[in-house]
């Protein structure tokens, strides 16, 4: 079965320590761990978010302790990454308060998925934000950047479009 391979290939391999946010899927250990028939540095942005999104809630677990509840979730055995309508589902039973909304509006800090490019036509990416002073934080935005980056807003990385899904955290 390929989600018990995937947890036996992942408890073998070095796994990113728990407890740090995890920029850059592309790079270091969490690039090498197994989600679905993909390894992690091609579909793991959901799970990432997810990890991102409970380091910052300050109650972090093991990326591919994440990684082998969501892969229930797997969209076309992993290959498209994990169903952007079941994150809240997985941040709930890792403990983590939090609403599914369509915009991110005011929250302080959220997941959201969106199109990369045109809808259908181009993959969606899904990354965890927090509000900041001087804009919106970013974990995770791109493959190679080992980083978090600031924006001024979530036009000015996600463009115009409406997310496909957004869960802000903590309780209303």
């Amino acid at each position: 079965m390929l989600r018990g391979r995937n947890i036996r290939c992942n408890a073998a391999l070095q796994s990113p320590e728990t407890g740090k946010m995890i920029n850059g899927q592309a790079l270091g250990a969490v690039s090498q761990l197994h989600y679905g028939l993909c390894r992690m540095s091609f579909n793991g942005c959901e799970v990432i978010a997810v990890h991102n999104a409970l380091v910052y809630l300050g109650i972090p677990r093991p990326v591919a302790e994440i990684a082998a509840y969501m892969e229930r979730f797997r969209m076309l055995f992993g290959i498209f990454g994990c169903s952007p309508y079941k994150i809240g589902k997985a941040l709930a039973h890792f403990g983590a308060e939090n609403q599914r909304r369509k915009l991110p509006e005011d929250a302080e800090a959220f997941i959201m998925s969106f199109w990369t490019k045109r809808p259908f036509l181009s993959s969606i990416h899904t990354v965890f934000c927090t509000r900041e002073k001087n804009g919106v934080k970013v974990c995770n935005l791109y493959n190679n950047c080992s980083e978090a980056r600031i924006y001024k807003d979530i036009q000015s990385f996600a463009g115009k479009r409406r997310p496909i899904a957004v869960y802000a955290l903590g309780a209303e």
